[in-house]
């Protein structure tokens, strides 16, 4: 897959020309991270927009006493950090890989100079922060309608995507940062999953064994 054919999948660049969305790419360059690399930290100032080529890259803030929540997690295809492009400010959350990874990086210059001389453009930039809002408002929702045991419900479905036997990209303390809660309750609710015959885990490999009732549970 060409760095071109990346950008057109994103949301922010896909109706750009081809001759623009050439030159923007042009300025692309790849980068390879191991598990645990750090892409970037919370509060550091920013200058590249990046798209994920391979693997999962989690978004993560850390409160005072160091305790982690992972607020979003990156896989193929996604463009994160392009936050402080159009409002100047830092990183409003840190990028870790979760295993080895790929990204493109783009340089905040050219996309901006792009914006300036083709504003009609900026209909892109509406249409990416239009889905952050929709993400936003449906993590919300999950917060105050689903206790714990929906979330890790829905979040499981969500790392399985369309198949029903997969291997936890992340760890438990991971998963329990981004379900919002203490490791020992999602534990709880992983083990509640197992009696029930809704799944199968050994170690980081689940089966979902009764994906109606899990995905029942998740709403």
């Amino acid at each position: 897959m060409t760095e071109t054919s990346i950008l057109r999948a994103t949301e922010l660049f896909a109706s750009l020309t081809e001759e623009s969305l050439s030159a923007i790419a042009a300025t692309g360059s790849p980068r390879q991270l191991q598990r645990g690399d750090t892409l970037f930290t919370e509060g550091e100032e920013p200058d590249h927009i990046y798209i994920v080529t391979s693997g999962r890259i989690a978004m993560v803030n850390r409160s005072i006493d160091g305790r982690e929540s992972v607020v979003a997690l990156m896989e193929t295809g996604d463009l994160f950090g392009e936050m402080p492009l159009f409002d100047g400010g830092k990183r409003s959350a840190g990028a870790r890989a979760l295993e080895p990874s790929g990204v493109v990086a783009i340089p905040y210059e050219p996309v901006r100079a792009l914006y300036q001389e083709h504003p009609d453009e900026l209909w892109g930039v509406v249409k990416l922060l239009v889905s952050r809002l929709r993400a936003t408002d449906k993590s919300l929702a999950d917060s105050v309608f689903l206790d714990v045991t929906g979330r890790t419900a829905k979040r499981l479905l969500e790392l399985a995507g369309d198949k029903d036997e997969f291997i936890l990209p992340i760890t438990q303390e991971e998963l329990a940062g981004m379900i919002g809660a203490s490791r020992e309750r999602v534990n709880k609710a992983i083990a509640s999953f197992v009696r029930l015959n809704w799944i199968d885990q050994s170690d980081r490999r689940y089966i979902i064994t009764n994906r109606e009732q899990l995905t029942i549970r998740a709403r």
